[in-house]
């Protein structure tokens, strides 16, 4: 194809929330509905809980013009991009091209210290940036978490956007 395609990758709630279409196996780009999206997410939700780390993959075709100045921040070129319409498909948004996972091992002893700590009576907390189903898994793999006694949503683990405020002039001032 002639111009330019952009590429970008990430968290796949926030990926997949700025996708119209995604590609399928045979290559065919496909309108994502609300259907589809629940597969993947499904599908992430279910690597996820095996420690791996997911992200998304996805495109735009923006033709021969890019739709922003190279001078202008990440954050609003990529904003651009999102609100882009497909040179392809003619549609506004990205084209989920796939999921990909990894594993990322937790360094050795960090179990043990974990036990150590926790035997001592030290409080041992994990603060990540990493979707909370993968957090959760690795928490339970270092024995943060009791894997026989955790159960979702009793308050031991939680999503960063819990602790956001709602509007940005609820944070504490200096």
């Amino acid at each position: 194809p002639d111009g330019h395609t952009a590429h970008v990758k990430g968290a796949p709630n926030y990926i997949l929330d700025e996708c119209s279409s995604y590609m399928a196996a045979d290559g065919t780009v496909l309108p994502l509905d609300d259907e589809a999206k629940k597969k993947f997410m499904d599908k992430v939700d279910e690597l996820s809980s095996q420690a791996l780390r997911v992200l998304a993959i996805a495109c735009n075709h923006l033709g021969k013009e890019l739709p922003f100045d190279p001078e202008e921040e990440t954050d609003a070129k990529f904003k651009k991009i999102v609100k882009h319409t497909c040179a392809h498909t003619g549609r506004v948004g990205l084209t989920l091209c796939g999921l990909c996972a990894s594993i990322d091992p937790e360094r050795d002893g960090v179990k043990d210290a974990v036990l150590q700590s926790k035997m001592a009576g030290v409080r041992v907390v994990m603060i990540t940036g990493d979707y909370l189903k993968t957090a959760i898994a690795i928490a339970k793999n270092i024995n943060i978490l009791n894997p026989r006694t955790f159960v979702e949503g009793n308050g031991e683990a939680t999503d960063c956007g819990a602790l956001r405020p709602v509007r940005d002039d609820e944070y504490l001032s200096n």
